[in-house]
Order: C-alpha cells, then sequence, then structure tokens
C-alpha cells in the first residue's frame, strides 16, 4: 500500500537541509524500488526548499513510520512536522 510522506522544514533551516542532504539521498536508494515519487517542497519562485514530499509503497503503517523514523533529516531535527497518510493511486490507470 502507498503512503505519502508531507515533511515541513523547520524555518530557516536551509543550511541544515544542505549539511543533511547527501545522507538522505543515500538513505533513499536504500529503498529505490519502493519510491513512487519523490522530491523537495519549494517556495513559489523555486529559490528554496522547504520541505519533502515523497510516495512510498510499503505492507503497513509500522513500516512507514519506521521508514520515517530512519530517515538522516528527521535524526539531524530538520523537520518542524511530518505527516504520514495512506494513499490509494488511482491516475493513471493501470501505471
Amino acid at each position: 500500500m502507498y503512503f505519502v510522506f508531507m515533511c515541513h522544514d523547520k524555518p530557516n533551516a536551509q543550511k541544515l537541509r544542505e549539511a543533511t542532504r547527501a545522507a538522505h539521498l543515500e538513505y533513499l536508494y536504500r529503498f529505490e524500488e519502493m519510491i513512487l515519487a519523490a522530491g523537495p517542497l519549494q517556495t513559489d519562485d523555486g529559490t528554496q526548499m522547504t520541505g519533502s514530499m515523497l510516495v512510498l509503497d510499503f505492507p503497513d503503517r509500522k513500516a512507514a513510520e519506521d521508514f520515517a523514523a530512519g530517515d538522516p533529516y528527521e535524526h539531524a531535527g530538520l523537520f518542524e512536522r511530518v505527516e504520514i497518510h495512506r494513499w490509494k493511486k488511482v491516475f493513471p490507470p493501470g501505471v
């Protein structure tokens, strides 16, 4: 089942995000086959990252929560809040 992760950075956390980004990406590659989509949230002008949005396929909520807890961004204290939502993919059909 798919889970959507909406991760919102703490204010003024751009330097912390940049310092932790390599470890975060390395962590994501361990889950590459489970990732439907992933990427940063941005300001409207695209100049700053303000969070992350990910969609991953996990067998249950516990696995999704474990994934979120293991993220180097989480360990670094980057996020102000993380929302995890179960999600049903409808469109496009069959993809």
